[in-house]
């Protein structure tokens, strides 16, 4: 399994004058003046062929990898993504837990971008401002999250912004989560269909069912552990035979720092831990990672499995594999999930500045009761809905709408409570106030765990609890130190509380994590507009994709960005050969 390398510094080009040459090659001349450093990547999202479950399937890789690269940044780097298309169909990719300051633009979701077609390829252009911590990314459309095409995302803190624990000895991500045989394309079907996901095929960590080794860990060290849920519908428990799992962060959050001998982790969720290598070496050691709150009678496929190897492991693991928490115990799980808890003594980015936040003082200015239903006959077709409403995703983003003054694309009128009438779908927003404080209430009228993630932010999880939300249930929140995080668990017939405070302009995607849930419906936006000119607030990029009622404006763009079947060397790939040439002699000088 893959352990990151330190952050890439050769392609942080800190020299001023070789970094502003290569940036006014590359980007917008008003982004090249911001003075932090920028770091390139160049993917090819493509199918590959793999056998995750020993079976040949098709999978969706990038750089001929899966899961994907790595993304390791520092906080405050300008992150430059060339993604080249290589699948059969549109793609975005969508920086999971990534706040896109003031620049919504770069978001990676149809309400804010134009999907990247089938053999062209965008650059994405952002910064991964006042973060530091563990996230993801995944493509964010047409179920392809199903078939892979995600990886991790490691924003490193800077040296002037002190850590609540001792340099790890090691740095090791883990992507586990559900895995189908079944194509994303099939699997779509099947949800339009009205059929529900079956019981998954086996579970992934690191793209295979069982991994031989995890790496070559050394006695007496300690090491970070980031794992993702990256699957589609189920949660997971995550343990290590005989090992602590010390939780230190969750989403850019430092947290309280508690052992754990197991952790519950929900779809579309990151953790930290600190796991150290205090055992006699006498065997290796199982990894696993095995579903939750499933019917147990009809699971019967083999957890993600990997193996702790010790550097002087004297034989193979051995035993049963250590026992998951009492799937009957109704409060093991939630518990937990409260148990986590922001370190209100250590500094982050964000919020900013951590500790002096006290957001249980602050008047909520908006009270939104978000309530699910599992999928419905709507018009014909098996949907979700949020308060009555399934989305419906209109042709032009409403980013782009905003930004044109395209009339009758979305309206801002979105219920704050569940209403009396029949379901339906609409375009229709949540309209945030800027700068108010905002308290939702998720109540999950379905089955099944579901997970629930809002761009742009990271909010403080307050209160959690069976039954239904009242007005008294405001009494059990923690106004202290909820941890802040963006993705949430909500259990099966109980309500999960959360504070936001809207000052990111934009207008960002709450959604449903589970992907059959948001495939079918089960997600809204929220526009948070400043009345004032902000003069730090992103523009239009330069190299914006149109799509819907803004297609006239695609113009000769569609040329400068398809890069297959292109007859000669286009003006793009003359200016990063021009900036490849500039990488080399700058790397020569400043090697000197």
């Amino acid at each position: 399994m893959h352990t990151p390398a330190p952050p890439n510094r050769r392609c942080c080009f800190t020299s001023s004058v070789c970094a502003l040459f290569l940036c006014l090659l590359l980007l917008p001349p008003r982004i090249c003046f911001a003075g932090d450093p920028y770091v390139f990547f160049d993917w090819t999202v493509s199918y590959l062929t793999a056998s995750p479950l020993g079976v040949k399937q098709q999978v969706i890789g990038i750089n001929g990898q899966f899961p994907g690269p790595i993304l390791n940044v520092t906080t405050n780097w300008n992150v430059v993504v060339n993604v080249k298309n290589h699948l059969d169909e549109p793609l975005l990719l969508t920086w999971n837990g990534i706040q896109q300051r003031k620049n919504s633009w770069q978001d990676g979701v149809l309400g804010t971008n134009c999907p990247i077609p089938a053999g062209w390829n965008w650059t994405y252009q952002f910064q991964v401002k006042d973060q530091i911590g563990s996230f993801f990314y995944f493509p964010s459309l047409s179920f392809q999250r199903a078939a892979g095409g995600y990886g991790g995302i490691i924003v490193n803190n800077r040296e002037v912004i002190a850590v609540p624990f001792g340099l790890p000895d090691g740095d090791i991500n883990l992507f586990v989560g559900d895995w189908y045989t079944k194509s994303h394309k099939d699997l779509r079907e099947d949800i339009e269909d009205g059929k529900n996901l079956q019981v998954p095929d086996g579970i992934l960590m690191n793209g295979t069912l069982h991994s031989k080794f995890l790496n070559v860990l050394k006695t007496g060290k300690t090491y970070r552990f980031r794992v993702h849920n990256v699957g589609i519908s189920t949660s997971l428990n995550f343990r290590i035979q005989n090992h602590n799992l010390l939780l230190v962060e969750t989403e850019g959050s430092y947290t309280v720092q508690q052992n754990y001998t197991n952790m519950d982790i929900h779809v579309g969720q990151s953790y930290s831990f600190l796991v150290t290598m205090d055992q006699n070496a006498s065997s290796d050691y199982y990894i696993v990672a095995s579903p939750r709150d499933v019917n147990l009678s009809t699971w019967n496929k083999a957890s993600g499995v990997a193996i702790l190897h010790y550097s002087n492991s004297q034989g193979p693991a051995s035993g049963p594999l250590p026992d998951p928490p009492n799937a009957y115990d109704t409060f093991f799980s939630m518990n937990q999930a409260r148990s986590i808890r922001s370190n209100v003594s250590a500094g982050a980015a964000r919020p900013n500045p951590q500790g002096s936040f006290k957001y249980g003082e602050i008047t909520v200015t908006d009270v939104y009761v978000i309530t699910n239903r599992p999928a419905e006959m709507i018009d014909g077709k098996w949907l979700t809905t949020l308060n009555g409403i399934s989305y419906l995703q209109p042709s032009t983003p409403l980013k782009l709408a905003h930004e044109y003054s395209v009339p009758g694309v979305y309206k801002l009128d979105f219920p704050n409570k569940m209403m009396n009438r029949p379901s339906k779908m609409d375009t229709s927003l949540i309209n945030g106030t800027f700068k108010g404080f905002t308290e939702i209430i998720f109540q999950n009228n379905d089955t099944t765990v579901q997970s629930y993630h809002m761009d742009g932010y990271a909010f403080f999880v307050v209160g959690m609890d069976y039954g239904v939300w009242t007005e008294n249930s405001r009494g059990t929140y923690n106004k202290w130190d909820g941890v802040a995080r963006s993705t949430i668990q909500v259990f099966p017939g109980a309500w999960t509380a959360v504070l936001v405070y809207l000052d990111n302009a934009g207008i960002w995607n709450l959604r449903a994590q589970n992907l059959d849930s948001w495939y079918l419906g089960q997600e809204v936006y929220v526009s948070v507009v400043n009345p004032e000119v902000d003069k730090g607030e992103y523009g239009l990029p330069d190299n914006t994709i149109y799509c819907g009622l803004l297609s006239p404006l695609q113009k000769d763009q569609a040329q400068r960005y398809k890069f297959s079947a292109a007859s000669s060397v286009s003006r793009e790939s003359k200016r990063i050969l021009v900036a490849l040439i500039l990488v080399a002699v700058c790397g020569m000088v400043l090697s000197r």
